[in-house]
């Protein structure tokens, strides 16, 4: 097969976002490093990660399915699993971004602090004078406070006191979510996607995660380090969320259709990659809507840039609609074809190679449940894999990938693995 010899520039940078940009006094100083993300697999150099914190400690039997657990974590167990996982990043030369230091510097500016309470207060459920009333109280909150409430929510009890009488505060349990918890922050990977120079910030299908992309629009809006970032695809189209966008190479893009993207978020997304010259295929894969498959990432990630790890199960089953620009800012769609040769045509090479999860169906079973495809690649044949794996990632090692391993038994907890927990800001390029 023929390689594409297309060229991709860096576009201008361009954000079409609705809300200025610009530091504040006093914000923290801009680093002036580009940043961008061609590949999977190309050598990683920044990640934004969220280390969990009180949100957690906001889930209970009574609403950990409505929040999208499938557990209660211990939240100190989790917080330590999460700071190794951070090490063995920067062991390897990857700077690491904390969500929730980016977000405290940037409510530095006013109007991220605008905006924030903005997306947190919702009047019509609170009513209009206790919606003014917590307006007031973040108004005047410190920035670490505002960022607390921002992500790990607030119940009743803690909404300062309003004038007069409140029926909505009067009949609602004291326990009750005034401003939900953001229990899955901590999947970094489906807020926000960087595609070549350009960030895309998604639009979420649940709702307990729907806010989720009103923080990250804030960060990548408001904090100095990310001033010149442009934009593409719009938070505000059809759903598509992180987990289900892989860079397979250069200018080849794979997006995941099933439980959390739609078929017309994907397409907008390929116009809209398409339009800004990021990619000359986008493969649309419609996976199983279930919720061991929620994303494309749960099934098959790349470990080298022409390997995968892939969930034997649909190995043979999994199928791709390839779109490509058909000149006049429209899209071609073929298909379907099946996804291994699509995305080995794609990316100019003649085959991908395929390491199984597992090694029999039952064991393949239940390392895809434990995110065993769910690989963060640091480079091109290493890769960061939950330990509980054992099968696996003894595959992964037959196969010349090195595994770093991490331990997972909490932070699992919410189904998802090293590559949910990870948004990558910038990654060297392939070389040869």
């Amino acid at each position: 097969m023929t390689a594409h010899s297309t060229a991709f520039p860096a576009p201008d940078p361009v954000n079409p976002s609705s809300v200025e940009h610009g530091s504040a006094p006093g914000a923290v100083a801009s680093s002036g490093a580009p940043h961008r993300v061609d590949s999977e697999v190309g050598p990683l150099r920044t990640v934004l990660l969220h280390r969990p914190g009180a949100e957690l400690k906001r889930l209970t039997p009574r609403n950990n399915d409505q929040l999208l657990f499938d557990g209660i974590p211990w939240v100190d167990r989790a917080q330590a699993e999460h700071d190794a996982f951070a090490a063995v990043l920067r062991a390897r030369g990857v700077e690491v971004l904390l969500l929730s230091d980016l977000l405290v510097e940037t409510l530095a500016d006013s109007r991220a602090r605008t905006a924030g309470v903005h997306s947190a207060v919702d009047e019509r459920r609170l009513g209009i004078d206790l919606a003014d009333a917590l307006r007031s109280h973040l108004a005047t909150a410190s920035a670490e406070e505002l960022a607390v409430a921002l992500t790990a929510g607030m119940t009743f009890e803690e909404l300062p006191a309003a004038e007069g009488a409140s029926l909505v505060r009067r009949m609602h349990h004291p326990h009750d979510f005034a401003v939900d918890p953001l229990p899955n922050l901590m999947f970094t990977r489906d807020s926000s996607v960087w595609v070549g120079d350009r960030v895309a910030i998604t639009s979420l299908a649940m709702p307990a995660r729907r806010r989720e992309t009103a923080l990250t629009d804030i960060i990548y809006a408001y904090h100095p380090r990310f001033h010149s970032a442009g934009r593409a695809y719009g938070a505000h189209s059809a759903p598509v969320e992180g987990g289900d966008v892989l860079l397979l190479a250069p200018g080849v893009l794979a997006i995941g259709v099933g439980e959390r993207t739609t078929p017309a978020g994907a397409e907008s997304f390929a116009r809209s990659a398409f339009a800004d010259g990021l990619a000359h295929t986008v493969l649309a894969v419609p996976i199983v809507q279930e919720r061991a498959t929620m994303h494309l990432d749960t099934v098959c990630t790349m470990v080298d840039r022409d390997a995968v790890v892939m969930y034997p199960a649909v190995r043979d089953t999994l199928s791709a609609y390839p779109l490509r620009p058909d000149g006049s800012g429209g899209v071609l769609v073929d298909g379907p074809e099946p996804f291994l040769s699509a995305a080995a045509e794609a990316m100019g090479i003649e085959r991908l190679r395929v390491i199984d999860t597992g090694l029999d169906p039952v064991t393949a079973e239940r390392e895809q449940w434990d995110d065993g495809n769910n690989t963060l690649a640091v480079a091109p044949g290493v890769v960061v894999a939950y330990e509980r794996n054992v099968v696996t990632n003894a595959k992964l090692a037959d196969a010349g990938i090195e595994v770093l391993r991490i331990s997972g038994s909490e932070l699992g907890s919410g189904r998802g693995g090293p590559r949910c927990m990870s948004c990558p800001v910038d990654r060297a390029p392939l070389v040869g």
